[in-house]
């Protein structure tokens, strides 16, 4: 099914998303980031309790906000545990979106995300996704703010279309808004690839 899905990427980047269709996003960060609180969130609107994902969770959730509101996401939110981490990289094959979660505390392992995100946003088959970084657990005292995060991921080194968005799991704050930006950033690669498409012709 992978090989199959290669050759037809070009032929899904002519086609802008329509409400009806879903989009494939991959969802992504350290073990303890609160990917599945957050998925849980999106899904349900309500704080579900959660354990350690061994795999991968997938569900579909709906955009509430902005251009997104109406627009599904099918959302797969893959394991981050070390010994998971190299799967990554075959739920990423084709995505129209990532979204990395770090929790906006531990700042200890900020080092070993950053590594992480660069590690993807580098992988061949990645080329120009859009990232979304969602800094998780906002409400704690000690979270760092978004520009300090964005210095120490460094987001700047990035060559991708990125955006990073305070969050919060548990209330579900800013996470509409960050799937909101994230789908904008979707249709602006789109609209790039036809401009490209259309100049080689």
């Amino acid at each position: 099914m992978g090989a199959n899905m290669g050759k037809s990427s070009a032929s899904l980047l002519d086609a802008l998303p329509t409400p009806q269709s879903h989009l494939h996003v991959v969802m992504l960060g350290l073990d303890s980031a609160g990917k599945t609180t957050a998925l849980y969130r999106l899904k349900f609107n309500q704080y579900l309790n959660t354990v350690p994902t061994i795999g991968f969770n997938c569900e579909k959730v709906k955009g509430t906000v902005g251009r997104a509101r109406g627009q599904t996401f099918l959302v797969w939110d893959v394991g981050g545990q070390e010994k998971l981490r190299p799967l990554w990289k075959s739920y990423t094959r084709c995505t129209d979106g990532i979204l990395f979660v770090v929790d906006s505390v531990d700042v200890e392992r900020m080092e070993e995300a950053k590594m992480e995100l660069a590690r993807t946003a580098r992988a061949p088959e990645n080329t120009g996704v859009p990232i979304l970084v969602l800094a998780n657990k906002q409400d704690l005292p000690a979270a760092r703010d978004s520009a300090e995060l964005e210095r120490l991921l460094g987001l700047n080194e990035l060559n991708h279309l990125w955006h990073i968005q305070a969050a919060c799991a548990i209330t579900g704050d800013g996470l509409q808004e960050g799937l909101d930006a994230l789908y904008d950033m979707i249709l602006k690669r789109r609209k790039l690839a036809k401009q490209v498409k259309k100049k080689s012709r």
